[in-house]
């Protein structure tokens, strides 16, 4: 089960999220499913199409079942597997 505590040990395809800061004003507010991750990206699946994001460049707001919870994008950088490792 997702958490806040585990979110970013966990696989990110999927879960909706929404850009609440971002070094670029014109990523604040894309909000959608993620469908797609690497090292370094995002992409997220909007109501206007896909939108990849760099990882390093934004402030993440997930939502879990009952909760909303903000990452730094900059914790998720890197292959799944090795955030696994990373921020055990």
């Amino acid at each position: 089960m997702i958490t806040p505590k585990n979110l970013i040990r966990h696989e990110l395809i999927g879960l909706e999220v929404e850009v609440v800061n971002a070094k670029s004003v014109n990523q604040v507010g894309i909000k959608g499913n993620i469908v797609e991750e690497t090292r370094n990206t995002l992409v997220v699946n909007t109501a206007k199409g896909e939108k990849k994001l760099l990882k390093n460049n934004v402030t993440l707001r997930f939502t879990l079942k009952d909760q909303m919870v903000d990452v730094d994008g900059e914790r998720l950088v890197g292959k799944p597997e090795e955030r696994i490792k990373k921020w055990k």
